[in-house]
This record gives C-alpha cells, structure tokens and sequence, in this order.
C-alpha cells in the first residue's frame, strides 16, 4: 500500500504578519499603560529617538504620569493615536 506524501507552501510573511496582527490586538486589551521601555521594545525605536520626536511634544506631556521623580508612564492607547498624529506631521 504507498504512502500519501503531502506537500505543503507556507508564506513565511503572511504567518508573521497574521501572528504580530494577533499580538498587537491582544496587547491592546492588556496594556493600559507603558513605560520608555517598553515603548522603545514596541515601537523598535531607541529612547532618544523617543525623547527627541515624541516625548518632548506637549500632546504627549498631557499624557505622561508620574510622581515626584519617580518613573513615567503613559496611557497606552492614548500615546498611541498621539504617536501616530506626530508621525504624520513628519
């Protein structure tokens, strides 16, 4: 009796694509907020370039949080739509 031989073509982009897809939507259901660390880690940008571009606009001073010298913080979703409105100003 032969064997079946199945022959399968994957598109290595599309998969990746679909997966980054999947995690940013669940992302957005679990960050509320997010520090310069993790918004260098998400946005693949260096914190300078961060703190140079975005975090000096005052759209994204009305969002940062901190207390008195302690860490900052941002509203994830928020910083986002502003992130995005300064990058279209470029």
């Amino acid at each position: 009796m032969p064997i079946a031989e199945i022959n399968i073509d994957v598109n290595q982009s599309e998969i990746r694509d679909y997966i980054n897809q999947k995690l940013d939507e669940t992302l957005k259901n679990t960050l509320f907020t997010w520090d310069l660390d993790e918004m260098s880690k998400r946005t693949c940008m260096s914190k300078s370039f961060l703190e140079n571009e975005f975090l000096r606009d005052p759209r994204m001073k009305l969002l940062e949080r901190r207390k008195e010298k302690g860490k900052r913080f941002w509203f994830y979703e928020q910083s986002l739509v502003v992130m995005k409105e300064i990058m279209d100003e470029w």
